[in-house]
């Protein structure tokens, strides 16, 4: 009866996956199939701790994050856990390898989420490392399928990938970071009196991982390469949008990629993609 609560498990990432997130559900639905329940297992792992930090407002968040810090660590440990979200989970992590490292860094950075903080330079690199590089460290594990070469070659393009989508996310996002929770993640940036030159020069950053991020993307293995650009496309799309509009205007409304245009993206990738046009 193990087996059902492997699916259970298993379905319980998905479901979150695709109730919050639905262009990284479209994404991942064109991975090869091999591969869906380990990428929805890495999402719902990482919404899960992200929940607790951005929502649990009238709840113990910094107890709670530790104790699903100390779960995670004991399911890891264990290959099994009580909570399904950690037990598909910790089911990817071992029969992938997946640094620990990784993992830790990846909930340190939630940590971080925890307290106003007004980001240095050093401060930025750290988080963008723990709340994105790794993240996308943790799909290339699978994507490679454990082919160490291939991984090592592939690092840093993957981690300027999970770099770029996690910028535009504070830059669509600015408006409820900012005035709801508190939260300034650009260093030296006063979103009172947000520049047009601050603006430019975060877009330039994100401009060169972007950049950087597509040499590696057209590397992948087939059973990935698809979904992963779909999703480059996507975050592309939704920069392009950002670059045109006022660093007032992001401070007023949430800038976002209409379904009609996800699907149009959609479809050209796959087209891109059958005559190798990647």
């Amino acid at each position: 009866m193990i087996d059902l609560y492997h699916k259970i498990s298993k379905d319980a990432s998905k479901n979150i996956t695709q109730l919050y997130s639905t262009s990284f559900s479209l994404g991942i639905k064109l991975l090869d199939n091999s591969i869906h329940n380990a990428i929805y297992s890495i999402y719902g792992f990482v919404r899960l701790a992200d929940e607790i930090v951005d929502t649990f407002h009238d709840y113990p968040k910094a107890e709670m994050l530790k104790e699903f810090k100390i779960d995670t660590h004991k399911a890891i440990k264990r290959k099994i856990s009580v909570n399904p979200v950690l037990h598909s989970f910790q089911m990817v992590v071992n029969k992938y390898s997946i640094d620990l490292d990784l993992i830790d860094k990846f909930l340190q950075s939630m940590e971080q989420d925890l307290n106003d903080i007004h980001y240095s330079n050093s401060d930025y690199k750290e988080y963008i490392v723990g709340s994105a590089e790794v993240v996308g460290l943790m799909c290339l594990k699978v994507f490679v399928n454990g082919d160490d070469n291939l991984y090592s070659n592939l690092e840093e393009p993957a981690r300027r990938l999970g770099a770029a989508f996690q910028k535009i996310n504070f830059l669509r996002d600015v408006k409820a970071d900012y005035q709801v929770l508190g939260r300034t993640y650009f260093p030296g940036v006063d979103l009172e009196k947000f520049t047009h030159a601050e603006k430019l020069k975060i877009e330039l950053d994100i401009q060169d991982d972007f950049e950087n991020a597509l040499k590696g993307i057209v590397k992948l293995p087939s059973s990935s390469r698809l979904g992963v650009y779909v999703a480059y496309r996507y975050y592309f799309t939704l920069f392009k949008k950002i670059k045109k509009i006022s660093s007032d205007r992001l401070l007023e409304e949430r800038i976002r990629v209409t379904n009609s245009k996800k699907l149009f993206i959609t479809f050209e990738s796959v087209f891109q993609n059958r005559f190798n046009w990647i």
